[in-house]
């Protein structure tokens, strides 16, 4: 009985320890978004592509590309994770910049773009690490809420849709790109939302961060 009361204590204790870790793992989270303003957000031209809703960041107007700029980590990240909630409507094209940095206008020419896009013409579907590591498979639907996480460490990405891996990409360690590709590698930077036409009308929440060591 004496050896049975040890055990139960210990695996009592385990457990308590483990709750508390994965609780102390939670509080790692920062919230990039209050869910009221865009405060900590900026934009360049066609600013008024993005708007607050009901707790939710709405992208909808001519191409814009709004980049986080506040105070979670002076806004530049190397490994990370990176968690949105994000609800398509049908025809709509967005994305989620990694890595990048501000720009007035026109696409932005630092990082990659991780893809929201479920039933656009453009082919390259949610999850894509675009132009890079293509998803031609459609894994969630418009008008759906589905989590889009995106984990870097290094020079790999792994890129997840309601838990499920769909990119997995590790950036060569030869890599050469030249022009106007020369600065789509990892290195380190901000988020950014896109903005990708009229027709297009993308919803975010839940916007945050888990900043990795180096």
């Amino acid at each position: 009985m004496k050896k049975k009361s040890v055990l139960f204590t210990l695996l009592a204790s385990f457990a308590l320890l483990t709750s508390m870790t994965v609780y102390k793992a939670q509080d790692d989270w920062k919230l990039l978004f209050d869910g009221k303003s865009l405060n900590g957000w900026k934009v360049g031209d066609n600013a008024q592509t993005f708007t607050v809703e009901n707790g939710m960041i709405v992208a909808n107007g001519p191409v814009a590309h709004l980049f986080y700029d506040g105070e979670v980590n002076g806004h530049e990240f190397k490994n990370f994770e990176f968690k949105a909630d994000v609800m398509t409507t049908p025809g709509s094209n967005s994305g989620i910049y990694i890595h990048t940095a501000f720009q007035q206008g026109g696409w932005p020419a630092k990082g990659y773009e991780v893809q929201v896009n479920n039933s656009h013409t453009d082919w390259r579907r949610t999850g894509s690490l675009y132009g890079i590591d293509d998803v031609k498979e459609v894994y969630v639907k418009d008008n759906e809420w589905y989590t889009e996480h995106i984990t870097v460490q290094g020079k790999r990405v792994i890129v997840k849709i309601n838990d499920k891996t769909v990119v997995d990409y590790t950036e060569p360690s030869d890599l050469k790109r030249s022009g106007g590709d020369s600065l789509r590698r990892f290195s380190a930077g901000t988020f950014a939302l896109q903005g990708h036409d009229p027709k297009s009308k993308v919803y975010y929440k839940n916007l945050r961060v888990k900043i990795l060591p180096d």
